[in-house]
């Protein structure tokens, strides 16, 4: 399939630093990287993360950044005024970084991932929609993890339909769906109307029922059928491998089979 079209998650480097994690993603043949929001790779709020840097490092491994897997939005449940006034802040300043670097999208956290707390924290997604609509369209989503919102088809629809924008949706993680027990296939019929970014791994269920990540292609997760399905929704952005299986090999050689394995199928 397209390798133009993909990207490598930097979460299974997260304890190296920034250039070690591009070099091996560049090494790996990846162009674009889905980056962590968290020091030492990524941070919109640390006076001590220099964006000159992360500037520099991209360009020295002829890497782009398709993606910021930030954090924003968690805080929008917060007790205080003050508290969720500097999430919105730290989401406007993750926008502006998107845009300043080119990235098409960025995680978001649903609130406290309550589905009780949907229409508290709608407004200020509503908020961060339309502040990214003036800076030309960065898309957040929400990305599919255990919960009550994230992993849950129907409220990830809810809260969606909700903020009602067209820069607002779901992240699409069939194997985090699965762990969940979710299945991905119809998760997807059910918010496919709002999917804005997608991340890719595999798994299995082991004897006793239990979701096990495997190396891509070793699992259950059809990645021709997910790749069609996307694509049928017009779906014209990055396909995130995320490498989340150090236990089986090292991402430093196993991130290439990975590459490798979406180039062949």
């Amino acid at each position: 399939m397209d390798t133009s079209r993909i990207s490598a998650c930097s979460y299974p480097l997260r304890e190296k630093d920034l250039d070690y994690t591009l070099k091996i993603i560049a090494a790996s043949g990846f162009k674009k990287v889905d980056l962590l929001s968290r020091v030492p790779h990524f941070s919109a709020t640390d006076p001590n993360y220099s964006m000159d840097e992360l500037s520099r490092l991209l360009e020295k491994h002829g890497l782009t950044l398709a993606n910021i897997g930030s954090y924003c939005g968690q805080e929008f449940s917060a007790a205080t005024k003050d508290e969720r006034d500097a999430a919105m802040d730290e989401m406007k300043k993750t926008l502006n970084a998107a845009k300043q670097f080119g990235a098409r999208s960025i995680r978001i956290v649903p609130g406290d991932g309550k589905r009780a707390s949907i229409d508290a924290v709608v407004p200020y997604f509503k908020e961060a929609a339309e502040y990214s609509e003036k800076l030309g369209g960065i898309y957040m989503g929400i990305e599919n993890h255990g919960g009550e919102i994230s992993g849950n088809p129907e409220a990830c629809a809810e809260i969606s339909a909700k903020v009602g924008s067209p820069y607002f949706g779901v992240l699409y993680e069939p194997a985090n769906l699965m762990d969940a027990d979710e299945e991905y296939k119809p998760a997807f019929e059910v918010f496919k109307d709002y999917i804005v970014h997608i991340h890719i791994k595999d798994g299995v269920y082991n004897a006793d029922g239990k979701w096990e990540r495997t190396m891509l292609g070793d699992g259950v997760i059809d990645i021709h059928w997910v790749w069609e399905k996307m694509e049928s929704i017009g779906f014209d952005g990055d396909y995130a491998l995320e490498f989340e299986v150090e236990n089986i090999e090292p991402v430093e050689t196993g991130y290439r089979k990975w590459y490798e394995t979406w180039e062949q199928a």
